[in-house]
């Protein structure tokens, strides 16, 4: 079993990545993360399912943690800092995820596993990765380790601020805290404090039948670690532990004092051994009973309570020295509210409007307002100028297609009826869906379909044909072939520049495919706007292939469409009103009877 270098954790700037959300224990790390000073969270990324992110404080001052659905979608950047983990996921999940985790963190160094009931098969395998990986990981069932003054990893010490500070877990210390019990080695830390000696690290081993790490390897932890002077260890019937720990003091590998209590003597009350609250709290045998293993760790020639109130006098009475209690300004961190909305987009500071981090003004003056468009559709604070022209453009080009659709035949009849601006052009963009406008985005799904499927254009189209649907995209009334649409044209010349165009090169290959059915099965500006603006954000923003799904499933490219043309809607709307003509209804002549 690879070594818990308590020193070299000292050491370590954490990166911790959770696996699984548990919101209180995940506070608890930013609220030491603060109260010790950090400039930064030193939890970065939360792997779950639901939302892109979970909002919490750092300090005062509430932030967002990103929440990614697989450790697949963590960056380059971010798998080689993860250096610590703290697994939070049901025991069915632990082994998975664990491992996941575990095959592409190459610094990693350790982490917990706070699920109970892992099962002993999955406790194995994973003790046989970390040893091959030579990584350490406590649990399963343990709330964690924390290194005063340095290091929390996981619920131990508390979850609330004030907790830390009543067990002074900001000033370094002389005694490591082990125990199996979640509960028992916080209320030993809370004990250690009181002693005035401190303690140097804490840790929970897990209650499960079969720890990962063993109290035997903890307490080598503790020889091993020079701020260490004492051990204090809280054990219970059941197991083997303590023979090992035994062994340990008798074989000189463990040279400083423990301090012991093994909990579970009301046992011998019962005719048939109980089982206690963790899975392996239960004597099977004589040797196992609390009673046995106190007389072996005393025979040993660790200091061993026969109550509780004896274990917390000897500790009391080691020879080590006092040292002072650092206060924190725990008490600042209560009463804290989120706020009723999260916008990373824009905000008010001190009267001056702030655009994604710029003001105002100065984005005014120097942004065009394709970029500021772009920026703020993206929530990015820089886009290249190949995005900048191809949005300029794109926007330009669909403000108006005339009276005859219907988001114009809507918002005209809407100003005729007599209704304000906002009304009239509400009328008309309700129109926007599959049919009038709405086929930008869908096409942009098929075509990032087929790239990231590597599909054949041949197979889509036949795909398509088989269940009789139209390809969105492909298709005009009245350009051809032999007569292309020239705005088409003038898209496709934007990306000239870009090297791969993977998009718009398998756009083109599937109006080949339509073509030999039809000569007006071309692509069409809807296609075209649509493969354009995939490869411009594939090639010059850096998103992948996910990240370009994410948008597709918001209908982010249908924004352009909406954006532009409630131009030439309100034009529409000021139109009507200028000519006045009354109220629109149609004749009798213009009504078929069925």
């Amino acid at each position: 079993m690879p070594e818990l270098n308590i020193e070299e954790l000292r050491d370590l700037e954490p990166f911790i990545v959770c696996l699984g959300s548990h919101p209180s224990t995940i506070q608890a790390l930013l609220d030491f993360d603060y109260l010790l000073g950090r400039d930064k969270p030193s939890v970065k990324v939360i792997i779950a399912t639901g939302r892109k992110h979970e909002r919490y404080f750092f300090g005062k001052k509430e932030i967002v943690i990103p929440v990614l659905d697989s450790v697949k979608k963590l960056s380059e950047e971010e798998k080689q800092s993860i250096n610590l983990f703290i697994n939070l996921v049901s025991a069915r999940r632990i082994l998975s995820s664990s491992k996941e985790l575990i095959s592409i963190a190459p610094n990693l160094s350790g982490g917990v596993i706070f699920g109970e009931r892992l099962p002993e098969k999955h406790a194995l395998e994973l003790y046989e990765t970390i040893k091959q990986n030579n990584l350490w990981i406590l649990g399963g069932a343990s709330v964690g380790l924390v290194i005063p003054g340095k290091l929390k990893l996981g619920a131990i010490g508390g979850v609330d601020s004030r907790q830390f500070e009543a067990s002074n877990l900001f000033a370094e210390g002389q005694v490591a805290v082990i125990s199996s019990s979640g509960g028992m080695v916080n209320e030993i830390i809370r004990q250690v404090a009181d002693t005035k000696y401190g303690v140097s690290f804490a840790l929970a081993v897990g209650g499960e039948r079969f720890p990962i790490t063993s109290p035997k390897e903890a307490m080598l932890s503790a020889e091993a670690d020079p701020n260490t002077k004492a051990i204090a260890y809280f054990g219970e019937l059941g197991g083997t532990d303590e023979a090992d720990v035994a062994d340990l003091l008798r074989s000189g590998k463990v040279t400083k004092p423990i301090v012991a209590y093994i909990a579970g003597t009301v046992a011998e009350l019962f005719d048939t051994p109980p089982q206690f609250g963790h899975a392996k709290a239960m004597a099977g045998s004589q040797a196992e009973t609390a009673r046995a293993k106190r007389e072996l760790l005393k025979e040993a020639g660790a200091k061993v309570g026969d109550s509780f109130a004896d274990f917390i006098n000897y500790l009391r009475r080691l020879d080590l020295m006092s040292i002072d209690n650092i206060s924190k300004d725990a008490d600042d961190l209560q009463n804290r509210s989120k706020g009723l909305i999260a916008s990373s987009l824009s905000y008010d500071e001190n009267g001056d409007v702030k655009i994604l981090g710029k003001d105002i003004l100065d984005l005014a003056e120097n942004s065009s307002f394709a970029a500021i468009v772009i920026s703020m559709l993206l929530g990015k604070q820089e886009i290249s100028k190949e995005t900048e022209n191809f949005t300029d453009f794109v926007l330009r080009l669909l403000v108006d297609h005339g009276p005859y659709v219907s988001g114009a035949m809507n918002t005209i009849v809407t100003a005729r009826a007599g209704r304000d601006l906002v009304s009239a052009l509400s009328a008309g963009l309700l129109t926007i869906g599959p049919r009038f406008g709405g086929a930008i985005n869908e096409a942009a799904v098929i075509w990032l379909k087929g790239v990231k499927n590597e599909l054949k254009p041949s197979e889509l189209v036949e795909d398509y044909a088989s269940r009789g649907e139209y390809i969105s995209g492909i298709g005009h009334r009245k350009y051809r072939v032999d007569m292309p649409d020239p705005r088409v044209t003038k898209v496709l010349s934007l990306i000239d520049g870009l090297k791969e165009r993977k998009f718009t090169n398998f756009a083109k290959s599937v109006e080949a495919e339509t073509l030999q059915k039809k000569g007006n099965l071309i692509l069409n500006i809807d296609g075209a706007i649509a493969a354009g603006l995939l490869d411009v954000l594939h090639e010059c923003e850096g998103y992948d292939y996910d990240a370009l799904a994410e948008l597709t499933t918001q209908e982010f490219f249908n924004a352009l469409f909406v954006l532009s043309r409630s131009v030439g809607l309100m034009a529409h709307f000021f139109d009507q009103k200028r000519l006045d003509e009354g109220l629109f209804r149609l004749s009798d002549d213009q009504v078929t009877k069925l």
